[in-house]
């Protein structure tokens, strides 16, 4: 590794051990308040350390491979980098960006399921060989384009106890994996292993039994081909809590140890997203306007007005949306709840309101229904656990910028990383501290990851 990146445009602030990252927020706020109230992230990188450590301690010795678009701004992807996680990329510009942190092609790999013949040459150009596959056509595709490739098949999963699939979207049978094989065998590309991928909202986690079997017998399959299979992707899923990844390793080490040892020579790899960075960052947002709407259109269909008529109803609009930082919310629900900055009384009444962005689209509503203090233009909301799925490509709507980025980490989180050994006199530079009692100012103490 050559180390960080040489034009970053950011630096991460040393918490002492007076401040917190509470305080950073705060000041932020008073910074924001007085010259444009922006929208801003304070990301705490410290975090990441964390929860590698962590990862390291329940899940040794699967290795990590990130998946760069959960959250592809500087600071992550390089602490990442540095504690010596691989890269799961799903396009040429993330490839790009994980190549000019040095990491070694090795550690990358290209899994986009559709992927388009340029960026497969940019791939093979690179040396990023280990890309996954469900498909003959893509698997044609493949050979044309990079005659390298080194192939991880990926294979569906289900949850046996929902009442919905989960990831038969991307995905092959057992019964068409041999149909693969074949035409591998044809095209003379190799097949290295099998991928899969078990939702983070499956409840079930007999799923993951299921699908390392079936792995098992894909490796299986591979051998009649004379394929050498040596490598396992258990895929992502990973929410972030000790308490799932501990159960998910309850369920999966016995299998794991039965069916792929380490006299195998099977690399158990894993793509944990959401786990390393959702709980890194916190989103300041402020109230750009406000209406007073009619209770019943904001209920949701099917539920009974139970509220007195005379209470006022409130909608707020926010300076960031679905086509912001919010973007995840167009597919999936939020699971961060709105938390009012301004101090009030804890008998002040709540009257229900709506959150919506600033684009007056009626696909950007951010919170449905809610009860909230009445609030003012001008007032912040903050939002916590937005590190995942909203720090990705920024949108072009509305001319949306990306909000500020203000990154920090404390100082023992600093010393676990030069216990570490990874500490490095390049890392240090961006590093500047931050005294507790003062105020913090966005153009003169911080750079952002824009």
């Amino acid at each position: 590794m050559k180390g960080f990146l040489e034009d970053a445009n950011y630096s991460i602030g040393l918490l002492d051990e007076g401040a917190t990252l509470a305080d950073v927020i705060d000041n932020c706020i008073y910074e924001h308040t007085h010259t444009g109230k922006k929208a801003f992230y304070v990301g705490d990188l410290g975090k990441l350390v964390r929860n590698n450590i962590q990862w390291q301690n329940v899940m040794a010795p699967i290795k990590p491979f990130y998946p760069v678009k959960c959250n592809s701004t500087p600071g992550v992807l390089e602490i990442l980098g540095t504690l010596g996680v691989g890269f799961a990329c799903s396009s040429k510009s993330e490839m790009a960006l994980v190549q000019d942190l040095g990491i070694s092609p090795e550690n990358i790999i290209y899994t986009n399921p559709c992927k388009q013949a340029s960026q497969i040459k940019y791939a093979a150009k690179a040396g990023i060989n280990i890309m996954t596959c469900d498909n003959d056509i893509e698997l044609k595709k493949i050979s044309r384009n990079h005659p390298n490739a080194k192939l991880l098949l990926h294979i569906a999963t289900e949850d046996i106890t929902a009442g919905e699939e989960m990831n038969m979207k991307f995905g092959t049978t057992l019964k068409n994996c041999r149909h693969l094989m074949e035409c591998a065998k044809e095209l003379g590309v190799q097949i290295v292993g099998v991928k899969f991928h078990v939702s983070g909202s499956c409840k079930d986690l007999q799923t993951y039994i299921h699908a390392i079997s079936d792995a098992r017998c894909v490796f299986d399959m591979a051998e009649e081909f004379g394929f050498k299979m040596n490598m396992l992707d258990i895929g992502g899923g990973f929410t972030g809590s000790e308490l799932q990844l501990e159960e998910v390793n309850h369920v999966i080490r016995p299998l794991l140890d039965v069916y792929f040892p380490k006299e195998s020579g099977v690399n158990v790899i894993a793509e944990p997203g959401c786990y390393y960075v959702s709980s890194a960052f916190t989103l300041a947002v402020n109230v750009i306007a406000k209406k007073t709407v009619e209770y019943d259109k904001l209920l949701p269909s099917g539920v009974e007005q139970t509220r007195n008529d005379e209470e006022p109803v409130f909608t707020y609009y926010i300076n960031d949306g679905v086509y912001g930082s919010f973007a995840s919310k167009l597919s999936e629900k939020l699971n961060t709840i709105p938390e009012v900055h301004k101090k009030y009384k804890e008998d002040e009444p709540l009257f229900a309101s709506s959150l919506w962005g600033p684009s007056c689209d009626e696909l950007d509503q951010i919170v449905e229904n809610c009860l909230l203090p009445e609030l003012s233009v001008g007032d912040w909301l903050i939002f916590d656990n937005m590190g995942s799925g909203t720090l990705g490509e920024q949108s072009t709507f509305n001319d949306y910028q990306r909000p500020l980025i203000y990154y920090m980490m404390s100082f023992s989180d600093w010393d676990e990383m030069q216990d570490a050994g990874i500490a490095s006199d390049t890392l240090m530079k961006n590093f500047f501290f931050v005294p507790s009692c003062i105020q913090l100012s966005p153009e003169e103490r911080f750079s952002t990851a824009a």
